[in-house]
């Protein structure tokens, strides 16, 4: 994203896994809020860690005070191994978080499209239980997204031509989960990236609680 994102790879089931790691801008005495791994959409359709939704979720965890992880699946840029039709790319994201997760702080997980279903598999692994989870047009028309907790924020178009919302509604209506519907928005948020990150900065904290 910018000269100081760090590049680096990690031992994964595959081979190494490729990641960026991004470090927020902190003030004196300001204390990292947390870490956040984010999965990038199907890698079989162009998906990598670099596409623009998954940067600007990034940012927005960045501004809140979060490390971000960012990774490529399997296959993907410098990450050995090839796809595994979800099953070993959910692995991939546990090997990602088992590397960057630190004691004593918040782990949040994130994913768009495709890594919204990784992320939400991925959750029901962890034996620690992540602090909370963002899903930004998750892919629940083509793969089987799990249930969430009920503090999970769900963001998506309304005129999501990829993944449509009625989709996404019949996957939240019987965990009575409520979805954050963007009038007018396609699937990559195209000319809305701003807006998308607002809505993560103003999801994630309850009213008034917002970093400046």
């Amino acid at each position: 994203m910018n000269a100081q994102t760090q590049r680096r790879q990690i031992a994964g089931p595959a081979g190494e896994i490729e990641c960026a790691v991004d470090e927020p801008a902190l003030a004196d005495g300001q204390a990292l809020r947390g870490v956040v791994v984010i999965c990038h959409p199907n890698p079989t359709q162009g998906g990598t860690m670099d596409n623009k939704v998954v940067q600007t979720v990034a940012r927005g965890f960045l501004h809140m005070g979060y490390r971000t992880v960012r990774f490529n699946f399997r296959g993907i840029g410098q990450s050995q191994g090839g796809w595994d039709e979800g099953r070993g790319e959910v692995d991939d994201a546990l090997a990602v978080v088992a590397a960057f997760r630190e004691a004593g702080l918040p782990l949040a997980l994130a994913g768009f499209s495709f890594g919204g279903f990784v992320a939400s598999q991925a959750a029901l692994r962890l034996d620690d239980p992540a602090e909370r989870l963002l899903l930004v047009g998750p892919a629940a028309s083509r793969f089987g997204v799990a249930t969430v907790p009920p503090t999970t924020v769900v963001i998506h178009g309304e005129q999501d031509d990829v993944v449509p919302l009625t989709a996404v509604l019949d996957w939240a209506r019987p965990q009575a989960l409520p979805v954050i519907v963007v009038p007018g928005v396609g699937h990559f948020f195209h000319g809305q990236l701003p807006l998308l990150k607002n809505l993560v900065l103003r999801s994630w904290h309850p009213a008034g609680t917002a970093p400046a």
